[in-house]
């Protein structure tokens, strides 16, 4: 997850300004802006833009869904450890005590990694959204 976050930052901090120039520089060198067709091109150049400017979020969110379900996935195997204990041991707190910390451990980890990752991806959201809305300003319609 952590990779695909720091590979969209690195995207708009980089590729991205060459792709908002690249469709700059064509909307500027057309002569005819107002028309019909100047319109759907200026819709195209914006689309392709934003949908490389949103490539892996989708993703990036899939993710950080799963990662509590992977906590309690260890959670269960942490538990299946404790009543292992518990048959083997009867009611020992000590023989107990490894699978409750292998039980919590996953889950925290999990909690963990998936609040850091909702703040990231409301950050990359928000920048996204800013930049989309700064590729449409610059794309002015007016002579």
């Amino acid at each position: 997850m952590w990779a695909l976050i720091f590979e969209r930052v690195w995207f708009i901090r980089t590729e991205h300004k060459e792709d908002v120039r690249e469709a700059v520089a064509y909307w500027q060198k057309r002569g005819d802006i107002t028309s019909w067709n100047a319109q759907m091109m200026r819709q195209r150049l914006i689309s392709e833009v934003s949908l490389r400017l949103s490539e892996n979020m989708s993703f990036i969110k899939t993710l950080i869904s799963l990662l509590p379900l992977l906590g309690l996935l260890g959670t269960v195997t942490g538990m299946v450890q404790v009543f292992e204990a518990m048959t083997y041991s009867g009611g020992n707190a000590r023989s107990m005590a490894a699978g409750v910390s292998a039980a919590t451990i996953p889950t925290m980890s999990g909690m963990v990694a998936t609040l850091s990752g909702v703040l990231a991806n409301t950050f990359l959201s928000s920048r996204v959204a800013t930049e989309e809305s700064l590729m449409e300003d610059r794309l002015s319609m007016e002579q």
